[in-house]
């Protein structure tokens, strides 16, 4: 295990300073301290917040520009990530994160706050309400999701966000290769193909992080995302 984030930040070839520490240590503080108030993640040692929070959610930056100015919405955010450990790594970045519980979308308003991040929004609500919103559906160059759930059912609540030309990044765990292959359909039908299978070491560790690439080819149909909890109930082939 990792001792320092600087640590897990070199092994990942990603810039890392004084500011980005300070951001980082406040935020695992904040985020202890409101953990005895409302669940927001069961992982409270720190080295853990590290490796399984903070460096987990910037693996999608390992590689390439790590200062381009992009759109991005982090679906069913929870404690905020991937979505603002990016923002804090790259604050070109302009950020929304939607949850579903209020308490949570109150904790990360306080966080950004605390950490004087500009550029973010917060939005307490459905992926599926929002996905049909004409000021959000189609406006972000990128999503992105750690939010458990099968790929075809993600990708109904996040490709709808996504731009023509954009795409989503799903955050998965090693065993990812049926699933992909059984959401391949519904990818299709909602405007998207599979580009990309990101594997990554996490630092620290023995664990493979893959992240699934899903690039918008075409415009999402109207009718997708379906009405509040249709996605989960009857997931699309």
């Amino acid at each position: 295990m990792i001792k320092t984030l600087n640590e897990g930040f070199k092994q990942l070839k990603i810039p890392y300073n004084d500011e980005i520490e300070r951001k980082f240590i406040k935020y695992r503080d904040l985020l202890k301290e409101w953990n005895q108030k409302i669940n927001i993640t069961s992982i409270e040692d720190d080295e853990d917040i590290y490796v399984k929070h903070f460096l987990d959610s910037v693996l999608l930056m390992n590689e390439g520009n790590h200062n381009e100015e992009k759109s991005i919405i982090d679906v069913g955010t929870g404690g905020g990530f991937p979505g603002l450990p990016l923002k804090i790594v790259n604050n070109n970045y302009r950020v929304i994160l939607l949850d579903s519980l209020r308490k949570r979308i109150d904790f990360l308003t306080i966080v950004s706050n605390e950490l004087l991040l500009d550029g973010v929004e917060f939005i307490h609500g459905r992926a599926e309400d929002f996905g049909q919103n004409k000021n959000y559906r189609e406006k972000f160059d990128i999503c992105v999701s750690r939010a458990v759930a099968p790929l075809n059912v993600l990708s109904e609540y996040c490709l709808p966000f996504v731009k023509k030309g954009g795409y989503f990044a799903a955050y998965k765990s090693e065993n990812i290769s049926l699933e992909i292959e059984n959401s391949k359909n519904a990818v299709k039908k909602l405007g998207g193909i599979v580009k990309e299978i990101k594997e990554i070491n996490l630092p620290g560790t023995d664990v493979i992080r893959k992240i699934v690439i899903i690039e918008k080819i075409k415009e999402t149909d109207k009718k997708y995302p379906r009405k509040a909890g249709k996605p989960s109930k009857e997931p699309l082939v």
